[in-house]
């Protein structure tokens, strides 16, 4: 018994080390594909040929890959026998940003956005590191498929910074025409995590992400006779006024929400009184019930407002949700504790972190929204260096954000951290209890 008792640990550790070497292999080949995709962003919606090189990546390994799925949405199929159904994702589009982080490989392309504007174009939201480690996890599981049974679905979506591309492949037909999913898993790199650390939220742990846009009209004239006229920039000040108190006065204390104006448009001169006023929003929240409260909130101001100006009900504001909304993440709650301890196996406890949720948006969740619905997990990949990390916080500085043009995420050991943990989160879901039920 002490026998089997010492040889099962040290099976374990001759495979993490065999993994690791593997890995440590593979590493150069990663950096320089994260490099060439940090070099190649593409924006929303154009995602071509960032498309056609994950799809080129999971072909290469013998995946069954279907592209154009919901725009330029890449599905990748691998089937290891009976077992439990694994999607991993990833994020492909990149933002229109002008890089600023002094790094060699920096993005120097630019492209025509929708608009037919010229756009400078980064990966300022870790896209590059996203896809990256979704090509050294599929390189890691297909190299140990006789570990595991069951299927893996790996798809690279598109528009995930308009909140378009999840609803876009699901619409697509991405669980019907493909397997339907046991386990969602997906990660995003943090701007304040270090290398090397992963970061696991509970529960709500992205929000709703709501773009309203509101046209507040008014009757102009001439800027010395303003008693002629219905002053939409006075209505404006009012309502924009009257929003904060919506989260402060009306959402219950407990409940996270933020209505932020964002733009304001109006006027062309200084004597003139405008006809309209032009507003853009952005709302977050977690549950839907207080995204419903504040978006009626929102419409019932604006129209009281009008009214108490004495507009006709033709010229009362026009609140506009824009079609890009982006439902909250919902992490299960057992998923989360069971991905925390594989984690701390992984990484070492000392650097497995505890987030809080943050109002940032986030198109993973429609995933699991899908009736019935599919447990979900979405994690945090500490990306900072350590020294930079320890440097700018003594000095009482922040750090650069995600989707600022100096986020630049330190690459190793980022992949290797990020690799590590997406295979093994995998392979403890594919082997699971409910791998040895379907053999």
């Amino acid at each position: 018994m002490k026998a089997r008792g010492l040889l099962f640990p040290l099976l374990i550790l001759t495979h993490q080390a065999l993994q690791a070497k593997t890995l440590e292999q593979d590493y150069p080949y990663l950096e320089t594909l994260y490099k060439d995709l940090h070099q190649s962003p593409e924006l929303s919606l154009q995602e071509k040929a960032t498309a056609q090189r994950m799809a080129q990546e999971l072909k290469s390994l013998g995946f069954e890959v279907t592209a154009n799925v919901g725009g330029f949405g890449v599905v990748g199929i691998f089937k290891n026998g009976p077992g439990p159904t694994v999607l991993i994702r990833t994020d492909t589009d990149g933002l229109p940003i002008k890089e600023d982080t002094g790094q060699a490989y920096a993005s120097k392309k630019s492209m025509k956005d929708r608009e037919g504007n010229l756009q400078p174009v980064m990966h300022a939201c870790g896209h590059d590191i996203h896809m990256t480690v979704f090509s050294g996890t599929a390189r890691q599981l297909i190299d140990q498929k006789s570990n595991w049974h069951g299927t893996l679905v790996m798809i690279a979506q598109p528009a995930e910074e308009t909140g378009m591309g999840a609803r876009a492949m699901l619409n697509a037909g991405l669980f019907k025409k493909f397997p339907r999913p046991d386990y969602n898993l997906a990660l995003h790199v943090s701007a304040e995590l270090q290398a090397g650390d992963v970061g696991f939220t509970s529960g709500y742990a992205l929000a709703n992400v709501d773009s309203v846009d509101i046209k507040i009209r008014g009757e102009g004239g001439h800027g010395a006779y303003p008693h002629m006229t219905k002053d939409p920039i006075v209505l404006a000040a009012q309502l924009i006024q009257s929003l904060q108190t919506i989260v402060s006065r009306e959402i219950a204390p407990i409940e996270p929400a933020v209505v932020t104006v964002g733009s304001i448009h109006g006027g062309s001169k200084h004597n003139i009184i405008a006809d309209d006023v032009n507003l853009q929003l952005t709302l977050r929240s977690y549950s839907p019930e207080v995204r419903d409260q504040t978006i009626a909130a929102i419409k019932r101001m604006a129209r009281g407002l009008a009214t108490a100006a004495g507009l006709p009900e033709e010229k009362f504001p026009i609140v506009t949700i824009q079609d890009e909304f982006t439902p909250s993440v919902f992490n299960h709650p057992d998923l989360t504790q069971r991905m925390t301890a594989v984690a701390k196996k992984i990484v070492g406890e000392s650097h497995v972190k505890e987030v809080r949720p943050t109002m940032g948006g986030e198109d993973f969740g429609q995933y699991g929204r899908v009736e019935p619905k599919i447990p979900s997990l979405i994690y945090w990949l500490g990306s900072v260096d350590p020294e930079t990390h320890k440097k700018t916080l003594a000095a009482g500085k922040k750090l650069p954000s995600l989707h600022s043009a100096q986020f630049i995420p330190l690459p190793e050991p980022t992949i290797k951290t990020g690799v590590k943990m997406m295979t093994a989160a995998a392979l403890d879901l594919l082997n699971g209890p409910e791998s040895a039920q379907r053999k």
